[in-house]
C-alpha cells in the first residue's frame, strides 16, 4: 500500500476520543495538531504526564484532560478508558510495558498507535485484547511546525477504516504516507532521520564558511538562510529538485564544479551506506523487542 493523496476516512466526521500517553516532543506536536482550529474530536483529549506540574499545564488547555503518573499510579489506565484512539508516545523500550499496563482498560474497538521506532505491530498485538487494532506510525520532527511526514502501517488487526482514522490524526501535523510494514524501517531511515541529515549538512556548510574566513554569525546566516530559502522554493515551486538544481548549475560554472566534487567523493554511495546503517539499527531494535 502506498498512498499520499487520497484520504481513506471521511474527513467530515469527528475523530473519536483520543488518549495520548506521553507528551514529550513528538507527543506535544501531535497534541498541538489535534487542538488546531477546524479539527473535530469526540470528547476531550486525555494526556498523561510524569509530573503533577506538567499535567496542570495541559489541564489548563481547552479540550484537554490530564493525568499525572506522579500523583496517580493508574493515570495511564484512566486516560485510555473510553478512548477510540490510544497513541503511545513513549520511548521504544517502554512500549510493551505500557501496553501490558493498559490492556485491560482499552475499549473493545480501540485503535492503538505506536510512534516508537523498531516496535512491530505483531509484538504489540500479542499484548492487547482481540478486537483492538494496532497501527504503527513513524512521524518526523517537522511535525512540530505542521510540516511533518508520517509513515503509517496497519497490523493484521487493522482494516482500512482504522488506518484511515489514524491517518486523519496525523494529517493534523503534516502529510501521511500509508505503506506496508516491511517498508517502515526504510521510511524511517529516509523521512524520520532525514531532518538530522539536513541539519548536519547545514552544520557542515556553516563550518566550511567559517574556514573560508566568515564570522560565525555571517556563516550561520548564509548556511541557514540558504537552506531554508531553498526548501521553501522547492515547496512552493512544485518542481523536481533535479530541475531546480539544473537551473542553478550553469554549464562550466562554479556550481557545476562544486557538484562534480561532491559526486566524485561518492555522495550517492555515502547516502546509501547511511540509510543502510539506519535500517540495520531499526531491525536490531525490532529483534530486541521481539525477544522481550
Amino acid at each position: 500500500m502506498n498512498d499520499v493523496n487520497e484520504s481513506i476516512a471521511n474527513p467530515g466526521e469527528a475523530l473519536p476520543r483520543v488518549a495520548l500517553l506521553g507528551v514529550g516532543s513528538m507527543g506535544g506536536a501531535i497534541l498541538a495538531g489535534l487542538r488546531a482550529p477546524g479539527v473535530r474530536i469526540d470528547g476531550p483529549i486525555a494526556v498523561t504526564t510524569r509530573s503533577t506540574a506538567s499535567a496542570a499545564e495541559y489541564e489548563a488547555a481547552s479540550g484537554v484532560v490530564a493525568f499525572a503518573g506522579e500523583a496517580d499510579p493508574d493515570a495511564n489506565r484512566r486516560a485510555v478508558r473510553g478512548a477510540g484512539v490510544v497513541i503511545l508516545a513513549v520511548k521504544p523500550w517502554a512500549i510493551h510495558d505500557l501496553l501490558q499496563e493498559v490492556a485491560d482498560d482499552l475499549a473493545p474497538d480501540a485503535i492503538v498507535v505506536s510512534v516508537a521506532a523498531g516496535i512491530t505491530t505483531r509484538s504489540m498485538e500479542a499484548l492487547v485484547p482481540a478486537g483492538v487494532a494496532v497501527v504503527r506510525a513513524m512521524p518526523n520532527t517537522p511535525s512540530l511546525v505542521g510540516r511533518g511526514v508520517t509513515g503509517l502501517a496497519g497490523g493484521g488487526s487493522a482494516g482500512s477504516a482504522q488506518v484511515g482514522i489514524v491517518r486523519r490524526v496525523f494529517e493534523t501535523v503534516g502529510r501521511v504516507l500509508v505503506i506496508d510494514e516491511d517498508r517502515m524501517d526504510a521510511l524511517g531511515a529516509v523521512s524520520a532521520s532525514g531532518p538530522a541529515y539536513l541539519f548536519f549538512f547545514v552544520e557542515q556548510l556553516t563550518a566550511a564558511a567559517g574556514r573560508l574566513g566568515f564570522s560565525e554569525e555571517d556563516a550561520r546566516l548564509m548556511a541557514e538562510g540558504t537552506v531554508t530559502g531553498a526548501a521553501e522554493l522547492l515547496a512552493r515551486s512544485g518542481e523536481d529538485p533535479a530541475e531546480l538544481r539544473r537551473r542553478v548549475t550553469s554549464p562550466n560554472g562554479t556550481t557545476e564544479r562544486a557538484i562534480a566534487v561532491l559526486q566524485e567523493g561518492g555522495f550517492a554511495e555515502t547516502f546509501d551506506r547511511a540509510l543502510a546503517a539506519a535500517i540495520a539499527r531499526s531491525e536490531e531494535l525490532a529483534a530486541g523487542s521481539s525477544a522481550d
